[in-house]
């Protein structure tokens, strides 16, 4: 049957697949305890051998080298494992540092706006706390602080512009 396989008769290897199909998979599920990769890593080594049949030796024990080379296959298999796990730390790891950067960033622009904040006058102070803080209207402001509508937009607008270029300078630093 092995002349057969290596001369390319395709029922030569029908035969030999039917036949040490399921001796292979029990042996590969009992390295990978894993039977859908078991399955993979048997199919992918009857498609080499098929592959390869011109050098398939028939005095050679073909049984021995079939399980040879699953065994191959599951150690690669477990290398594979290996190597994604590492990979998934690392990038684990380095969304973790960036995650830390972004914070540490968003940490450091919310103290620069309250520095910028604390330098303004102490009327725009107010009115930016009264919006921003407690998410006032204009014309809420305007009410509780006794100016116009109108005032309490121009103050703002000032405010926020004044905030915006002392956080301009402050990033060239």
């Amino acid at each position: 049957m092995l002349a057969r396989l290596q001369k390319g008769d395709k029922k030569a290897f029908e035969e030999i697949y039917i036949m040490l199909k399921e001796p292979a998979l029990k042996f590969c599920i009992m390295l990978l305890k894993d039977e859908e990769e078991a399955r993979n890593l048997v199919q992918d080594v009857f498609i080499k051998i098929w592959a390869k049949r011109a050098s398939v030796n028939p005095e050679l024990n073909f049984t021995s080298y079939l399980f040879t080379v699953i065994k191959n296959g599951a150690f690669d298999y477990f290398k594979l494992l290996k190597k994604n796990e590492v990979m998934k730390e690392q990038f684990r790891k380095r969304m973790e540092m960036q995650y830390r950067r972004d914070e540490s960033e968003k940490e450091q622009k919310l103290l620069m706006v309250k520095r910028a904040i604390e330098n303004l006058s102490p009327a725009r102070k107010k009115i930016i706390k009264l919006n921003i803080e407690e998410g006032k209207s204009y014309q809420e402001i305007a009410e509780e602080l006794n100016i116009s509508k109108n005032t309490v937009k121009n103050q703002l607008v000032k405010a926020k512009q004044i905030i915006r270029e002392q956080l301009k300078i402050a990033s060239m630093f």
